[in-house]
């Protein structure tokens, strides 16, 4: 459809219009060429995201270019015209699954970043219905894939895809596998035979990161965020491939429902939309909570705090947000408020700060990790993305660079999701100058000069030299981090200069520190080295699983430091472990197993864990310690809110230190729910399930009961 000339062209164009504010236009006559300008490249960046699922630009620009198109045709009304991106559904559909007509439009919704367009909205509702206040409904808006179920005598029937809104792809069988969809809900006892629901499905952040770190190990490319990781999901052509990723489903809007006459239920015996939502949520459906996560305001001003408030805590939510939903909770006033052919005047999206952006690769530098994994990272010009600036970005291995071709010089759209690190999401290859230059990966480590191998079936490059001084550094330092030994005082800064110094060589180095020549350093004073000396001694008593996760296994991560640390007493009892032994232990596989197998077969190994426990350092549990460990055996917490006496961190490390297991959702399985200030949706979930709930007192006194 478009030539990559012209493609360079309006990406140019949109480059120029992002700059433009109302403000800048002074008369009709330069209003009707910059709208001309506006309609071409949003049609052209709908094409790329609607048709090619392939955007150029992030979702923040995009609103931007749409949100300027329209103050402009509201300022000159007689601009508009049929075939603007403002009378219109963006379409475009792909045909690997069947098309099927929604019973009701799948309009986009109006958005907003600031408050001023939340009372511009609520002063046209009022305009529009003759009311002095409106009641709003407002709940968060999940970051995922669109979806509308249909249900026919209370059996799910149809599920499809967004598409161009009018018409979606019937993907029935991939939803089927969603836990969170009901096959069957009674929709009759309320009167309705046929409805259809809007919705999102959703990947959970902690899913999506072990989705990601499994594809890394598997050497394929990490998804860019939860949303894609769900839209890719659902596109699986085999509906068990599907059930594998562990997807969910909200619903949050009811689009259309009659009776057994065929008569509209909406707006009569469905009135109001928060009523709806608990009616869905009553069903078994996943919804915004009633009263914890969807919740009625009258009038804009707490409406506006309601939104900043989920802007503050929207990391804490287990999964993506990027906004709130406002919408006029009396479903009896839509008609009068009508819609426009783009999205519904009834209901307007605020959204939070954007964590998407488009920058430039200036350079791109090699680093060597603890394992010798040599990793790209590209220096970019600096840019803001969710309130944080980004200057690197990894690029992962040579593989991921080859597969999205990217150069130095290229203009690039990099995310950055919740506590995802950034990613780039692709190349603006329509912005090339010629002037890119490839990026050539070295035959040779960066740090010691050693040939690079690549392992089979591996996708980075390694240097194998075990003395190189940048793995030496990172390994030291990673033994020292908060996730290992927790040394305070012993970061990289200061782990590089030791090594520069000729103190650390090695990790039970760290244990023979020179504290008096130490002292003669700048910036290490008296009080500064004896706080180093007294982290140093405090860790030689961590738990073994500390300990473990510090000798940076390959693939031992904290968790299976953990599962490791219950099956033994020893440390250096590993050595005696077959593969076959390893892999009786959960969720240690193959690969894992291996590579424990071999680190603990390697005589430099086996001589440093010895040397260590000369020094001090613990690598047997002690009777008590045993003893401790089988205290909360079998009991499984799961923690909400935020607790006064530590970090949630801490206090499943207090559980795990007792045996007990730690869970980041309610099951049926879960013992306890510790409730902490202001807990989220898996405090109703756990009343639902009749799960024993304990406030953050009744935790700690079970924790002091039980040690005794």
């Amino acid at each position: 459809m478009y030539t990559p000339e012209k493609e360079k062209e309006l990406i140019e164009k949109t480059k120029e219009l992002l700059k433009l504010s109302i403000d800048d236009i002074k008369d009709k006559r330069q209003a009707e060429e910059i709208v001309k300008q506006l309609r071409e490249v949003i049609r052209y960046h709908d094409w790329r995201y609607y048709v090619l699922a392939s955007p150029v630009i992030s979702d923040y620009e995009y609103d931007k270019l749409f949100h300027l198109l329209k103050e402009i045709e509201k300022k000159w009304p007689e601009l508009i015209t049929p075939d603007s991106p403002t009378q219109r559904v963006a379409s475009g559909l792909t045909k690997e699954f069947p098309e099927v007509k929604h019973l009701a439009p799948m309009l986009s919704l109006d958005n907003s970043y600031d408050e001023e367009d939340l009372r511009d909205f609520d002063r046209r509702v009022k305009e529009l219905t003759g009311l002095s206040e409106i009641e709003y409904a407002v709940e968060p808006k999940f970051d995922g894939a669109g979806i509308a179920l249909v249900y026919e005598n209370n059996r799910f029937i149809r599920g499809a895809t967004r598409g161009d809104g009018i018409v979606g792809e019937d993907i029935t069988q991939n939803l089927k596998t969603i836990k969170t969809i009901p096959l069957y809900a009674d929709f009759k006892k309320y009167g309705i035979k046929l409805i259809e629901i809007r919705g999102e499905v959703l990947m959970r952040k902690d899913v999506f990161k072990k989705l990601n770190e499994e594809r890394l190990e598997e050497g394929l490319p990490p998804f860019a965020n939860p949303r894609n990781a769900a839209a890719g999901s659902l596109r699986l052509q085999d509906p068990k491939e599907v059930a594998k990723r562990k997807l969910e489903a909200f619903v949050y809007q009811i689009t259309y429902a009659t009776d057994e006459k065929g008569e509209n239920l909406l707006g009569t015996k469905i009135r109001y939309h928060y009523d709806a939502i608990k009616m869905l949520y009553s069903l078994g459906f996943r919804t915004p909570i009633p009263e914890k996560e969807i919740k009625v305001f009258k009038g804009i001003d707490k409406v506006i705090e309601y939104c900043k408030e989920w802007e503050k805590k929207r990391d804490e939510y287990p999964y993506e947000l990027d906004g709130m939903v406002i919408k006029v909770n009396d479903i009896s006033l839509y008609p009068k408020l009508g819609m426009t052919s783009h999205h519904p005047r009834w209901a307007i999206a605020f959204k939070f700060k954007p964590r998407q952006a488009t920058t430039r690769i200036i350079d791109v530098v090699f680093q060597v990790g603890r394992t010798g994994a040599v990793t790209p990272v590209a220096k970019v010009e600096p840019v803001e993305i969710g309130g944080v600036i980004v200057s690197s970005v990894s690029l992962i291995n040579e593989d991921f660079i080859k597969e999205k071709d990217i150069r130095i010089g290229d203009l690039v759209l990099i995310e950055r999701a919740g506590d995802v690190i950034p990613y780039i999401v692709k190349v603006i290859k329509e912005a090339r100058t010629g002037k890119e230059k490839p990026i050539v990966f070295p035959k040779n480590c960066p740090s010691c000069g050693s040939p690079l191998v690549k392992l089979p079936g591996e996708a980075v490059w390694r240097c194998m030299n075990a003395n190189c001084p940048a793995q030496v550094v990172e390994r030291i330092t990673y033994f020292a981090s908060k996730d290992a030994m927790d040394i305070r005082g012993l970061g990289y800064n200061t782990v590089k200069k030791f090594y520069e110094l000729g103190f650390l060589r090695r990790i039970p180095d760290i244990y023979r520190l020179p504290y008096e020549k130490i002292k003669q350093l700048p910036g290490w004073g008296e009080k500064s080295v004896e706080n180093l000396k007294k982290a140093i001694e405090e860790s030689k008593n961590r738990p073994i699983h500390r300990l473990i996760t510090g000798l940076s296994i390959r693939y031992v991560g904290k968790v299976t430091a953990k599962k490791l640390a219950e099956y033994i007493k020893c440390v250096e009892d590993l050595k005696d472990w077959t593969v076959e032994q390893l892999q009786s232990i959960p969720d240690i596989g193959y690969v894992v197993a291996h590579s424990i197998y071999d680190f603990f077969h390697n005589e430099e190994n086996i001589k440093m864990i010895y040397e260590l426990k000369e020094l001090g350092v613990k690598t047997c549990k002690d009777e008590e310690e045993e003893k401790r460990e089988k205290i909360l055996e079998g009991k499984t917490f799961v923690f909400t809110g935020t607790l006064s006496c530590c970090s949630r961190e801490k206090a499943q490390e207090l559980v795990e230190s007792l045996g007990g297991k730690v869970s980041s959702s309610v099951s049926k399985k879960t013992t306890y729910l510790v409730v902490g200030e202001n807990p989220g949706s898996k405090l109703e979930k756990a009343k639902k399930l009749g799960v024993k709930i304990l406030s953050e007192e009744e935790f700690l006194n079970l924790l002091e009961e039980n040690k005794k």
